[in-house]
């Protein structure tokens, strides 16, 4: 069954093109599917069945875990039952007509007007760390883009002259994004003087870098974040996303349509867009509800 499982990575991280994180989290529930059939007595994928899965989903529950996370399973087990039916490993794809538990979609926490201005302001753009952690934070807030595409951003994305930078991923089309006026002034200061002394190595393209002069983690800009977060005392649990649920959720409250906004997020359905006009609803009732003499 490992051998299976390991074929079966190898098909959708160099055929089908997904990314590490979901190659890892797809593999990461099979194993788990996996032993859990072989503590069952269950040598062989070829001998489970629709019973089978929903038993498995059933421990799962009882051993609290989220529905999120049930769901998820769901879904990585049942892409592997149906590369196996494709592959004619299985005659029959067991998953089929199985329904995923319904997950509660929860709107993703924002920031407010004065909470982003908060956090922002918190960077000392009087030494180097300040100004390439304002850069950072200006730029997510300005363009939307995700944590992943900012680290992964080299010195060629940006266009200084025409104010856009360009984000790109092997498995999605190039986005072009505008940049605001502010976080393009403090880019190009981070550029011209404190990356300069950061990199070592003259070859290297990252943006971005760390002291070593090496890119940024994903890891690593959590904790420059957090340490933000903390020091502007804002009360929420603020993520490296709520940047960007912000940034859409601002663009929304202030009149942009929705088709564009789901561009620069790079939503590829616009209904993943759609959670943030919910935001903006529920915010314009509580403006509502403070301001009305009769609310």
């Amino acid at each position: 069954m490992n051998e299976l499982l390991e074929k079966y990575i190898g098909y959708i991280a160099e055929v089908r093109k997904l990314s590490s994180n979901t190659v890892e989290s797809y593999g990461r529930d099979i194993r788990q599917y996996i032993e859990y059939i072989r503590g069952k007595n269950i040598s062989s994928l070829k001998n489970t069945n629709k019973t089978t899965v929903i038993t498995y989903l059933l421990y799962l529950q009882k051993n609290g875990r989220a529905t999120s996370t049930i769901s998820r399973n769901l879904a990585s087990i049942r892409a592997f039952y149906q590369y196996m039916a494709s592959e004619r490993i299985i005659d029959k794809d067991p998953t089929v007509d199985l329904e995923s538990p319904r997950v509660e979609k929860r709107l993703p926490v924002i920031l407010t007007n004065k909470e982003v201005e908060m956090l922002l302001e918190q960077p000392d753009c009087s030494d180097a760390k300040g100004t390439r952690d304002k850069s950072m934070l200006e730029l997510l807030y300005a363009t939307g883009i995700r944590v992943s595409e900012l680290v992964a951003l080299d010195l060629n994305d940006i266009n200084m002259e025409l104010g856009y930078i360009k984000c790109s991923k092997s498995n999605e089309k190039e986005r072009i994004i505008p940049v605001g006026t502010i976080a393009l002034e403090i880019m190009e200061r981070y550029i011209n003087r404190v990356r300069p002394g950061l990199v070592s190595d003259k070859s290297e393209k990252a943006l971005y870098v760390n002291y070593k002069g090496e890119r940024l983690t994903r890891q690593g800009f959590w904790k420059i974040i957090k340490g933000y977060k903390n020091k502007a005392n804002i009360n929420k649990a603020i993520t490296p996303h709520t940047l960007r649920h912000s940034f859409a959720a601002h663009l929304l409250q202030n009149g942009a349509d929705l088709k564009s906004v789901q561009e620069m997020l790079g939503h590829s359905d616009i209904s993943t867009t759609q959670i943030y006009t919910q935001i903006t609803k529920n915010r314009i009732k509580e403006v509502y509800n403070k301001a009305h003499p009769r609310a």
